[in-house]
């Protein structure tokens, strides 16, 4: 009957769900440090599923689209309706450069980006939320756009991960 209510009442309220969307940022991270842990270095790298990206390059990818991402929310919140470029995987020297890197030292930076971008999103006046941005993909996209985007892309990759860590032994807990 509640849930009924709640429904009925009509639009969520946009400040709980902003106060979600960080929520889950928080634990997602902690998630993504779960899943390397207690791994080595060969394999973290080492490919479980053929043809499909490691554990350690879900890592790498995580962290440069977080850093793709925290690009645009900057652009949006300091500029007015900035032109934002579309994020293209392949090829990317980003991930190539990250996956020279230690896992360890993907991860912590990762956490770095993920503890700013929270204490960020934390100081945000509910308006800033909506400041648009002009993406060729998205004809609405704003701020809040941008982060949920970012944490159900990661959420997907959250999985993978956790399918790709299965036959490496227990996953801690």
């Amino acid at each position: 009957m509640a849930e009924d209510a709640r429904v009925a009442r009509g639009p969520h309220d946009k400040h709980a769900v902003h106060a979600r969307i960080v929520e889950r940022l928080q634990g997602q991270v902690e998630d993504v440090t779960r899943m390397v842990a207690g791994l080595s270095e060969p394999e973290l790298a080492r490919r479980t599923v053929p043809d499909k990206w490691s554990v350690k390059e879900l890592v790498c990818h995580l962290d440069r689209v977080h850093e793709v991402f925290d690009e645009r929310v900057e652009a949006m919140l300091g500029q007015e309706n900035p032109k934002l470029a579309p994020f293209e995987p392949d090829g990317d020297p980003g991930f190539d450069e990250r996956v020279r890197r230690t896992t360890v030292d993907t991860l912590a930076s990762l956490r770095m980006r993920r503890e700013r971008l929270i204490a960020r999103l934390e100081e945000l006046r509910p308006a800033d939320w909506h400041r648009p941005g002009q993406h060729p993909e998205y004809p609405n996209y704003d701020v809040h756009f941008c982060v949920e985007y970012l944490t159900h892309h990661e959420a997907h990759h959250l999985y993978q991960m956790f399918q790709r860590r299965v036959p490496l032994g227990v996953i801690p807990h």
